[in-house]
Order: C-alpha cells, then sequence, then structure tokens
C-alpha cells in the first residue's frame, strides 16, 4: 500500500556551495508511488548503462524513433538574471530571509548574507547570478510546501 500523507524523499543534490539535507518531507507528492518505488530499486549500473537513463531507452525503443532516444543531450539552462535591484531583489531577501527558509537551513546563512551584501559580484560560471538560483530554489520549495 501506500505510505501515509507525509512522503520522504531521500538523495543529494549537489549545488555547490549550498549546504543541501539528504532528505525533504513533502506535504503533498506529484510522482507516482509506484513508479519512484521501481525507480528506487533499480541497480545503479542498470541506471547508468550505455551512457545513463537505460531503462527509459530500453522501453522507449521501437515506440520512438532511435534517432529521438539516440540524440544528443540538448542545453535547456534556467534562465538566470545575471543582475538583481531593486524590487526584484527585495522580493529574493524577502524569500530568503523568511522563518520558513531560515528554519529550513537548507542554506548556510553565512553564505546567504554574502550573496545579499554584494549581488552583482557573484555569478555562476554561465553569468547568472547565484542569490537568484538559491531565491528560485527556495520560492519553489515554499510552493510547494516542502519542510525539513
Amino acid at each position: 500500500g501506500r505510505p501515509g500523507h507525509k512522503q520522504a524523499v531521500e538523495g543529494r543534490v549537489d549545488f555547490g556551495d549550498w549546504d543541501v539535507p539528504k532528505s525533504f518531507t513533502r506535504s503533498k507528492t506529484h510522482l507516482d508511488q509506484g513508479l519512484v518505488e521501481l525507480a528506487a530499486r533499480c541497480p545503479p549500473e542498470l541506471k547508468l548503462k550505455e551512457g545513463g537513463k537505460y531503462p527509459l531507452k530500453a522501453m522507449a525503443r521501437g515506440i520512438l524513433p532511435d534517432s529521438v532516444i539516440d540524440r544528443p543531450k540538448g542545453y535547456f539552462p534556467m534562465p538566470a538574471l545575471k543582475y538583481v535591484r531593486g524590487d526584484f531583489l527585495e522580493f529574493m531577501r524577502d524569500i530568503l530571509d523568511s522563518q520558513v527558509a531560515r528554519e529550513r537551513g537548507i542554506f548556510r546563512r553565512e553564505y546567504i548574507d554574502m550573496l545579499m551584501a554584494a549581488p552583482e559580484m557573484h555569478h555562476t560560471r554561465i553569468q547568472g547570478s547565484k542569490l537568484w538560483h538559491i531565491a528560485v530554489f527556495e520560492y519553489w520549495l515554499q510552493r510547494q510546501e516542502i519542510s525539513r
């Protein structure tokens, strides 16, 4: 059967200087529980076979053209702001200074404070604002009602 109302999602995400915990508890989930359980049981060597996503690619063969399945990975970056100012900067400050963000404790406070002190000085390798990326992630967590 399905577990109770709250779902635990385990994993490790590399967000560079961000301290992301190993689990989040979601009050609601948008994933099919059976599919998640199947994916969790799939051995890593099978998931990573032939450059990755082997089970999905194997299931798609005969349904989708091989040219679609085997095409090179596309680059679809999240649009990033390079400079954050004015009302938008204040909006990001409100998100990251909120009680829920502080209680969640995903991001090291001193790192957030450093970014907020000079938001236009800290960019990703593709020249997006690091503060913007963190704020968008935290905003998404808040909108999804995800807590620690």
